[in-house]
């Protein structure tokens, strides 16, 4: 039982940092900060950085606002995995 809950944990892990790499890929693609982003997409800057360093999963509607922000599909950000 402990090694299946460690397991999934790992798994969400990988999938935090997977979608944290996609969104800084994109928003370095965009040329916008941090702090651009968060501002853009209605949301604090300690946010993004935490979903990109795969800290924080956002909600559906917070990947929404950053892929709209960023100015890409939200399936560009988690197509990857």
């Amino acid at each position: 039982m402990v090694f299946v809950l460690w397991a999934v944990m790992l798994a969400i892990q990988k999938h935090r940092r997977l979608l944290g790499e996609a969104i800084r890929a994109a928003r370095k693609e965009a040329g916008f900060s941090q702090e651009k982003l968060a501002e853009k997409a209605d949301l604090s800057t300690v946010f993004i950085s935490r979903i990109e360093r795969g800290k924080e999963s956002p909600t559906v509607d917070n990947l929404v606002k950053v892929a709209r922000a960023l100015g890409v599909r939200t399936r560009k950000l988690v197509g990857g995995f």
